[in-house]
């Protein structure tokens, strides 16, 4: 289960990686104040009828031109050029130490057993005087 949630973070990290480095343009094709056709990584589809004039089609016969009112815009999305790669190593010291204090601490922070105390409840005799400071004969 951990290696799953572990491998699925992978991924989606490096699609996020992917995406924020990806550039692209889009291209929007414009009939007056409409937008007609709309293009990623491609050409925007233009008008059915490339000779009019701002939605009126424009006559053979007819000498003078109006200026189209067709346009097209063009709009990069750049992605991220310079990604930041950091890398961190060891050095033989700092692993010599580290090693032997995990073994160490990981062998005295066990937790120990709870064990039952038999004299728990135990009351010593109560004494009239105390015999080793009367003879004066102490334990070294």
């Amino acid at each position: 289960m951990k290696t799953k949630a572990l491998h699925t973070v992978s991924f989606l990290l490096a699609v996020l990686v992917i995406f924020s480095t990806f550039s692209f343009t889009v291209d929007k094709h414009f009939c007056g104040n409409t937008l007609v056709g709309k293009g990623v990584f491609s050409s925007a589809k233009k008008c059915k009828t490339e000779m009019h004039s701002c939605g009126v089609e424009v006559n053979s016969h007819n000498t003078t031109k109006k200026d189209s009112c067709c346009s097209n815009e063009k709009e990069n999305i750049d992605g991220q050029d310079e990604l930041k790669t950091s890398s961190f190593s060891f050095d033989l010291l700092s692993q010599t130490f580290i090693i032997p204090v995990l073994f160490i601490s990981g062998n005295i922070l066990q937790e120990l057993e709870r064990q039952a105390i038999p004299h728990k409840f135990y009351k010593p005799p109560l004494l009239a005087s105390d015999v080793q400071v009367m003879y004066q004969v102490f334990l070294i």
